[in-house]
C-alpha cells in the first residue's frame, strides 16, 4: 500500500506553489531542413497594468502572467512576431515592441496588450538594430541600446517622444575575452575566437546604471549575463569584476544569458535567462527563471545555485539576501535503477536519469503502454516530479495543432502494486517540460510513467527528474580543498576537494569578495572543477557545499586562490 502523508490532525498537507526549470511552457515547435526541434529564447520580460508579459525569440506570440506561476500564451499575428530578440516597454499607457532585423524596421505599439492589435510606428530609427532594448529613465527620457555581434560592440542612443534617434550610436560595451574567461567562446571557454556580445538590458538601482549583456554564445552551456555600471545612461561603463552575475554551466540544463532582469508587483526582482540544448539545432533553448537582487554594496546577482530544483514563487516581499526560494526538495532519481518497456539503441534508459537535458531515452514507439521506471532509495518521500519529454522523431512544425502528452505517474512500494498519483489521461494542454507538484507527498521506492499518446515521434524523455526528502544523513562537510588558478592563463582556476561516497554531488560557490561568494557552479559525482570563465588577475574567494538526497551540508571553510600578491 501506498503511504499518502497527511498532518497528525489528519488533514492532507498543504504546500507552497512551487515551479521548476526549464519554464514548464508550451515552446513552439521550428522546422529547419527536415529537423524538428522546440525554441524559445532571448526573453524580455515587462509589466503592464500588474500583469507581466514575456516576449521571446520564434515563438508566434507572447505570454502573460499574474504571478510569474501560470502563464497565457496569446498568439499574434500583427508583429514580426517570427524575428528574433524581440524587446518591449510599457510607457504610460502604451506597450511599444521591436525586434532584432538585419534590415531598417518600424517599432510597433499597443495600449491592449492582451489582443492582437499592434500598430507599426513608421521612420523610427535611420538603421537596423540587431537584439534591441528600450529603456526609459526617471525622468521620462528614452534610451535604446542594441548590439549581437563577435566584432561589433553594444551600442546605444537617446530616442525622443516619438521614438526617433537623437543622438549619434555610442559605443558603450566592446569585447575583452582576453581578459574575460567567460567571453571566450565553448563548452569550457576553450575555442580562440571572439564570442558573441549580445542581449543588452538596462536597470537603473539607487542611481547607478547597470547594462547588463550576454557572451560567448547561445549554444554554449557557459552562456551567462556580465554587467557594466556607469551613473548616466550612456556610460561612460565600467566593468564589474564579479561578472558574469547570471551563470549556470552545470545541472540538468545549463546556461543563464540573453536575460532581462525585472520586478515583480512585490518588489522583488527576478532573472528570466536563455537555457541551451542545441543538439538538433543550434537554437534548440528553453528558458529559466531565477531571482535576483542588488546586495547593500549595490552588487547585483542572480541566485542560479539549484536553479533547476524546485523553488517557490513568493506572495509578499522577499528578502533573497535572507530568504531563499529553493524549496528544499532533492533529487531523489540521480542514477537509480531503472527500467522501462522498450529502448532504442543510443538512447538507453539511463540516459532519463542521468540530469542531462543533452541526452534523452526513447521507447521503440509512441504507443499506448509504453512506460519507464525508477527505483529509489528506501524511505524516499516524493513530493514533485518533472517530467521533460524529448520529442524524438517527431516531424511537428510550428503549424501542428493538438500537440499534448497524455500519460500516468504511479508508485509503489514494492514494485508490484501500484497506485496512480498523478494522471495526465485526459490532458489538452502542450506541457513538454511538465512539472507536477504532488497535492500530497508519497512514500515511494518505485515511481513509473506509462504512455497514453504523445503528438508524434516517439514516446521519449529527456529525464524524469522525481524531488522530494530521503532519511538519513547529509554529507560531511568539506572543510579543505584545494584552488590552483593558471599561472600561464588567469581565467581558469583547478579546485578540488576530497569526494565524499555519501555525497551526490557539490556547489562550488566563489566570488571576489570572501562575503560574497555570488557565483555558483553544480558538480554531480566529482571531487574537482575546472573553472574557466574568470576575470583575468581577479582575485576570488571560494567554498564548497556538498549535497545528497537527505539535503545540503554548507562548506564554512573559505580559501583564496594562490594568485601572487603582485597582482
Amino acid at each position: 500500500m501506498l503511504l499518502i502523508l497527511t498532518s497528525c490532525s489528519g488533514e492532507m498537507i498543504k504546500q507552497e506553489r512551487t515551479y521548476c526549470n526549464p519554464l514548464n511552457l508550451n515552446y513552439r515547435f521550428q522546422y529547419t531542413d527536415s529537423v524538428s526541434y522546440r525554441e524559445a529564447a532571448d526573453p524580455a520580460m515587462i509589466r503592464f497594468k500588474d500583469k507581466h508579459i514575456l516576449f521571446v525569440s520564434h515563438s508566434g506570440g507572447y505570454w502573460y502572467s499574474d504571478d510569474l506561476h501560470e502563464w497565457t500564451y496569446l498568439p499574434v499575428s500583427s508583429l514580426p512576431i517570427e524575428d528574433y530578440a524581440p524587446d518591449a516597454i510599457a510607457i504610460n499607457d502604451t506597450v511599444w515592441f521591436a525586434a532584432s532585423s538585419a534590415e531598417r524596421k518600424p517599432f510597433y505599439y499597443t495600449t491592449d496588450p492582451f489582443s492582437d492589435s499592434w500598430q507599426p510606428l513608421n521612420d523610427t530609427l535611420p538603421f537596423a538594430v540587431w537584439d534591441p532594448h528600450f529603456f526609459v529613465d526617471d525622468d521620462g527620457q528614452r534610451y535604446l541600446y542594441w548590439g549581437c555581434s563577435n566584432q561589433m560592440p553594444i551600442y546605444g542612443v537617446k530616442l525622443n517622444s516619438k521614438m526617433n534617434a537623437v543622438t549619434e550610436p555610442a559605443v558603450l560595451i566592446d569585447h575583452n575575452p582576453a581578459s574575460y574567461g567567460w567571453e571566450v567562446p565553448g563548452e569550457f571557454n576553450e575555442l580562440t575566437s571572439n564570442g558573441w556580445n549580445e542581449g543588452a538590458w538596462m536597470t537603473r538601482y539607487n542611481n547607478r546604471y547597470y547594462l547588463q549583456y550576454a557572451a560567448p554564445g547561445t549554444e554554449y552551456r557557459t552562456y551567462a549575463d556580465g554587467v557594466y555600471t556607469a551613473d548616466s545612461p550612456l556610460g561612460p561603463f565600467e566593468y564589474e569584476t564579479y561578472s558574469p552575475f547570471s551563470y549556470k554551466p552545470g545541472g540538468f540544463a545549463g546556461g543563464a544569458g540573453h536575460g532581462s532582469t525585472f520586478q515583480d508587483k512585490y518588489g522583488n526582482y527576478w532573472h528570466i535567462a536563455t537555457m541551451s540544448i542545441s543538439i538538433r539545432h543550434m537554437f534548440e533553448r528553453r528558458l529559466g527563471l531565477f531571482p535576483a537582487a542588488f546586495d547593500k554594496d549595490g552588487v547585483l546577482r542572480t541566485f542560479t545555485a539549484f536553479g533547476d530544483y524546485p523553488a517557490i514563487v513568493p506572495d509578499r516581499k522577499f528578502d533573497f539576501e535572507k530568504e531563499s526560494t529553493f524549496k528544499g526538495w532533492m533529487l531523489l532519481s540521480y542514477r537509480k535503477n531503472a527500467d522501462a518497456s522498450s529502448a532504442v539503441d543510443g538512447f538507453p534508459v539511463s540516459n532519463a536519469f542521468d540530469e542531462d537535458i543533452r541526452t534523452w531515452w526513447s521507447a521503440a514507439s509512441g504507443d499506448s503502454g509504453e512506460w519507464l521506471s525508477v527505483e529509489l532509495d528506501k524511505a524516499s518521500t516524493v513530493y514533485a516530479v518533472q517530467v521533460n519529454f524529448a520529442d524524438y522523431l517527431s516531424t511537428l512544425k510550428p503549424d501542428s495543432k493538438e500537440i499534448f502528452y497524455r500519460y500516468r505517474i504511479l508508485a509503489s512500494q514494492d514494485g508490484k502494486s501500484w497506485d496512480v498519483i498523478a494522471d495526465k489521461s485526459n490532458n489538452t494542454a502542450d506541457a513538454c517540460h511538465d512539472y507536477i507538484q504532488l497535492e500530497n507527498p508519497v512514500q515511494a521506492r518505485f515511481i513509473r510513467i506509462e504512455n497514453v499518446s504523445v503528438p508524434d515521434g516517439r514516446f521519449s524523455l529527456y529525464d524524469v527528474r522525481i524531488f522530494g526528502t530521503r532519511e538519513g544523513n547529509t554529507p560531511a562537510e568539506v572543510s579543505t580543498f584545494t584552488v590552483s588558478r593558471n599561472e600561464n592563463d588567469t581565467r581558469r582556476a583547478f579546485v578540488e576537494w576530497p569526494a565524499d561516497d555519501k555525497a551526490t554531488g557539490y556547489i562550488v560557490n566563489y566570488g571576489t569578495d570572501p562575503k560574497k561568494l555570488y557565483t555558483s557552479v553544480m558538480v554531480y559525482d566529482a571531487g574537482s572543477l575546472m573553472l574557466t570563465g574568470l576575470n583575468r588577475d581577479v582575485t576570488y574567494y571560494f567554498s564548497v557545499d556538498a549535497f545528497n538526497e537527505s539535503g545540503i551540508t554548507k562548506g564554512t571553510a573559505i580559501v583564496p586562490d594562490d594568485l601572487p600578491d603582485t597582482r
